[in-house]
């Protein structure tokens, strides 16, 4: 996968960063069946190559992504319409292997969050693990307009970013999550002018950091909620003790006793 316009997303290399552009800006880059598979096929693209040690997400056009595309949705009348026009197959076989797929990469992935996150847009964006995003973008649970509830994990993220009162309230009401409200909030991590070259920034500052240890530590963070304290003592033990086997780990402590800038190789 390349930097071709006619990709539903496309794939640029920048250095050790992977740049992937959700691009239906027709569409408000909303998903399709085939924008999934797009996805995972720039992500194998960034794993397999082992000079990407960072990956940013954004979309083309004005907006980030507005969800999933109904036109997809098969609602023609007919005695099988309710079964054509399930939501459930799509979000076990699209939606939720995307957001799996972005929490199991294995480097950082941010978000440049250009315009509208809707619906199952929203949840991509928090999937990541850091979300910038222009001032004119917005958050929006969309889910509860078409009679349904949030998906794609954001029914676990907005808990865990916002608790419970603001996490239900948004996914009620649908109403609009301004940028800079998002921010204070701990959706994201900061509002930009230029959000794309603010979370290349970051890509860049993240790929040349020991990059086995950033991602044990989203492992870490993601599963926190779920463990006790004591358990997670001995989470971290473990994780530890893999990442005291690493390159990064012994050029870290060299550098330091040394008092010389690390050299990290994501190994």
């Amino acid at each position: 996968m390349t930097q071709d316009s006619t990709l539903s997303v496309t794939f640029e290399k920048r250095g050790a960063v992977a740049l992937v552009t959700l691009n239906r800006p027709q569409a408000l880059n909303s998903f399709t069946r085939q924008m999934h598979h797009d996805l995972w096929a720039a992500f194998d693209q960034a794993e397999a190559d082992p000079e990407i040690r960072a990956v940013v997400l954004t979309g083309a056009g004005r907006g980030f992504c507005a969800g999933a595309d109904l036109s997809e949705f098969d609602f023609t009348p007919g005695p099988d319409m309710v079964k054509r026009a399930d939501p459930g197959p799509i979000i076990d076989q699209a939606f939720n292997p995307s957001t799996r797929r972005i929490q199991s990469l294995r480097m950082p992935i941010i978000a440049a969050v250009n315009g509208v996150a809707a619906g199952a847009g929203a949840s991509i964006a928090m999937a990541c693990d850091i979300a910038i995003a222009s001032p004119n973008a917005s958050f929006i649970q969309a889910f509860s307009k078409i009679g349904l509830i949030p998906d794609a994990g954001s029914s676990w993220l907005l808990v865990e970013r916002l608790g419970m009162p603001r996490a239900l309230a948004l996914a009620m009401t649908g109403d609009k999550l301004g940028a800079q409200q998002a921010k204070e909030w701990g959706v994201i991590w900061d509002v930009a002018d230029d959000a794309l070259a603010a979370a290349m920034a970051m890509a860049e500052k993240l790929a040349v950091m020991p990059t086995k240890a950033l991602v044990a530590t989203r492992k870490l963070m993601m599963g926190a909620h779920t463990r006790s304290l004591s358990e997670q003592l001995d989470q971290e033990r473990d994780a530890q003790s893999a990442l005291g086997k690493t390159h990064d780990y012994f050029e870290g402590v060299k550098a330091f006793l040394e008092k010389r800038p690390a050299q990290f190789k994501g190994e």
